[in-house]
């Protein structure tokens, strides 16, 4: 039988915070954060700018869902149905 002191430790604060990002609704910032923490730290880049980055990531993905949401929909001004009518001739 192994000691506690044997058992790998949990990384809490990681653990802590993806289920904070999740429960925030931060689908990029929860995707992204390592690879930009290390693209940061690479780039000696301060703690403003990593989280500029992450909040840029996470307003482009926000604006393209919202725009591939509106455009999906019936009627819209996008909707698959009013692009297919104007890209194919109607019968007559």
């Amino acid at each position: 039988m192994s000691s506690p002191s044997d058992m790998p430790i949990p990384d809490t604060p990681r653990v802590l915070l993806e289920h904070h990002l999740k429960a925030l609704r931060l689908p990029t910032i929860l995707r992204e954060y390592d690879k930009v923490a290390r693209q940061c730290a690479e780039e000696k880049a301060d703690f403003p700018t990593y989280l500029l980055r992450l909040t840029e990531l996470e307003l482009l993905d926000r604006d393209r869902r919202a725009t591939s949401a509106v455009s999906g929909r019936p009627g819209s001004r996008w909707s698959k149905a009013s692009t297919a009518s104007i890209s194919s001739p109607s019968p007559r």
